[in-house]
């Protein structure tokens, strides 16, 4: 128990980092992590490898889209924008919140699958084989996928930026 206790509770955080940006509500996140280490403490004697990392991923992705395919049953989604504020660390500064709102809105357009991959590689910091357990898809798929992922939202981010009020004025910094 210690041992499990050990490996998987430093993965918490990370998990729900990683449920919220895939079902994009903080208390359904905060259920499938629950599921999903309930699951990891009945099947702890099952897992085949030493390092559970990408064994607890692949839980929480299976739950999560199993979740978004009932919420696409029962069309019961919540827009990021209805997220709560506190979801954040700390408090950005103005020009951190433009610019993560512009990011997390290129993000939510991503199609779920360069979505998934995206968030597993670059947010949560697993290596390509391990997204590639999380999702079970090849080696080869991961690095295409999140090539073609980073391509669309650099595309959206640099072909797509907001209008402001004052006739396309943008903030930017000069030095």
């Amino acid at each position: 128990m210690n041992d499990l206790l050990s490996q998987v509770e430093p993965m918490i955080p990370a998990l729900r980092r990683y449920a919220r940006g895939l079902v994009r509500d903080a208390e359904s996140a905060d259920d499938i992590v629950q599921d999903c280490l309930e699951r990891v403490v009945l099947n702890w004697s099952r897992r085949h490898d030493d390092n559970p990392r990408s064994w607890v991923f692949a839980i929480l992705h299976n739950l999560a889209v199993n979740k978004l395919r009932q919420d696409a049953r029962r069309a019961g989604s919540v827009p990021i924008e209805d997220a709560p504020e506190t979801v954040g660390a700390r408090s950005p500064t103005q020009e951190d919140a433009i610019y993560g709102g512009e990011v997390m809105a290129a993000i939510e357009r991503l199609p779920p699958d360069y979505r998934s991959i995206l968030l597993l590689v670059s947010v949560e910091d697993l290596s390509y084989a391990e997204a590639g357990k999380v999702l079970e898809i090849p080696l080869g798929t991961v690095m295409s996928r999140l090539a073609r992922a980073r391509e669309r939202l650099r595309s959206i981010l640099e072909n797509e930026r907001p209008r402001t009020s004052t006739a396309g004025s943008y903030i930017r910094r000069v030095k």
